[in-house]
């Protein structure tokens, strides 16, 4: 039979298509709130256009959609290409597509129209979470299942990466979202105050640490090497980094609640732990980097290898700008600035789209049987557009966040404010509108990148891989 024979490179190739329409709705999203804060008027005095309902609107599409149709595509077929086996479940698999498609779409409606548990990174109401529940168990029985059927004795260390992200995003969603509903579209958290607040950084970190990094963690352990045509640096490292990452990740979350109404010691802890962090994030970063040993002369003809190598560079400098921001004597000066906002834009441009994109240049021809992409000159510009969009948003941002704390902290001789707030606001301005101008470039990246898939696929024979009969690691 063909589905013992060949892979299933179906729900692979609707995923990753999915990943770049969903790419360009999120950030052109998140650069049309970035102008409303430019030129206020934008919102038209439209409730669903205003900034707040918006701007969940583009966290949720750049992570879920963007984010996560890209870990649903290549989880899939890493797990197939390293397990030598078709997919556990074609239904399944095909389940966790549509209903993925179906709480994007859910989302869209909802949070522009105000309806949302005012939950950071799970604004979604109880409904949709429940939704979120179903696909997500059957996306762990897929990815586990062919795990658990694989034809090679050794799981390679990116399905590992993989695995930790979709158990623990479920034992996370499931925690935080715990609610009381009182009507279809409104609950209440059954956790009070600042336990409420724990749980939900608890969470909100974690989604950093698991969704936004172990799960990207287990693509670049795959499409790195097989990009550059070597092995890893170092398969100890990358295992010492796997379970040194996962240990420590979980313990972070406080650093967001530092003088606030949790108690010291526990914004101390996670403190601590976010500086122990530093060392298996950077240890990651190494491996990754360090694939390219004896093989940097790639790096000049190479536009995917640019984009996986350049995104492990912004990951070693986001995860040293964390821990960093994480001391509480910094924090004082960082906490609710823009410079927050400066640094989750390096890991989320820089490395999360990043990588997501090298991965997908790989990815992308070999589901429609074509050595390459249609032009790898787009690809190169497509690189340069989006490194020069990132490094204008976050300079845009660190500037101004750093002005912002310093003017909010400085006190006359005689103790009073130096600045009112409003004065700050006016002195941000020209550093918002770099930030819309750095997000406008990386846009203009994707759209690149849209006409190049487009012209790849286009009258292309879609090709499902055939699994080899003699198993090889």
């Amino acid at each position: 039979m063909a589905t013992e024979t060949t892979y299933n490179y179906k729900v692979v190739r609707q995923f990753a298509i999915m990943t770049v329409v969903w790419g360009i709705v999120g950030m052109l999203v998140g650069v049309y709130i970035a102008a409303e804060l430019v030129w206020p008027e934008l919102n038209m005095d439209i409730p669903w256009l205003t900034f707040s309902r918006l701007r969940p609107l583009h966290t949720n599409a750049v992570i879920f959609a963007f984010g996560g149709s890209a870990l649903f595509a290549t989880s899939y077929y890493v797990v197939q290409r390293t397990c030598q086996t078709r997919l556990f479940s074609d239904g399944l698999a095909a389940f966790t597509f549509w209903g993925w498609q179906l709480i994007i779409v859910l989302a869209a409606i909802t949070l522009p129209l105000g309806i949302t548990s005012s939950k950071e990174y799970a604004e979604l109401e109880w409904p949709i979470d429940v939704l979120i529940t179903i696909v997500w168990v059957a996306y762990a029985i897929v990815f586990f299942g062919t795990i658990m059927k694989r034809r090679t004795k050794h799981i390679y260390v990116a399905n590992w990466f993989y695995g930790a992200f979709i158990l623990t995003i479920a034992l996370l969603h499931v925690v935080n979202s715990a609610a009381l509903p009182v009507s279809l579209w409104k609950s209440y958290s059954v956790y009070p105050g600042a336990i409420d607040a724990m749980v939900q950084w608890w969470y909100g970190h974690n989604a950093v640490g698991f969704f936004l990094t172990a799960g990207f963690l287990g693509m670049m352990y795959y499409f790195t090497p097989k990009q550059a045509g070597r092995p890893v640096y170092s398969y100890r490292l990358s295992v010492v980094h796997f379970w040194a990452l996962i240990s420590t990740y979980m313990w972070a979350g406080p650093h967001h609640l530092h003088y606030t109404a949790l108690p010291d010691w526990t914004q101390s802890l996670g403190m601590i732990f976010s500086l122990i962090l530093l060392a298996p994030s950077w240890g990651g970063m190494i491996n990754g980097i360090m694939t390219l040993s004896g093989a940097w002369y790639k790096l000049r003809e190479d536009p995917i290898l640019k984009f996986l190598i350049v995104s492990l560079s912004f990951y070693g400098m986001s995860t040293f700008e964390g821990p960093m921001m994480s001391i509480k004597t910094v924090n004082s000066l960082s906490h609710y600035t823009d410079w927050t906002v400066g640094h989750v834009h390096s890991g989320a441009l820089g490395w999360v789209a990043m990588v997501s994109i090298g991965s997908l240049y790989y990815l992308i021809p070999r589901m429609f049987g074509k050595e390459q992409m249609y032009s790898m000159r787009l690809v190169e510009t497509h690189f340069w557009v989006a490194t020069i969009g990132v490094v204008l948003y976050i300079a845009s941002m660190w500037i101004s966040g750093i002005m912002q704390g310093l003017m909010w902290r400085a006190v006359n001789e005689d103790g009073t404010l130096t600045y009112s707030f409003i004065e700050s606001v006016e002195a941000m301005h020209p550093y918002y509108f770099g930030r819309f101008l750095g997000g406008a470039v990386f846009l203009f990246g994707m759209l690149i990148m849209a006409y190049n898939v487009w012209k790849t696929v286009r009258g292309a024979r879609p090709v499902e891989g055939t699994i080899p009969q003699a198993v090889s690691a």
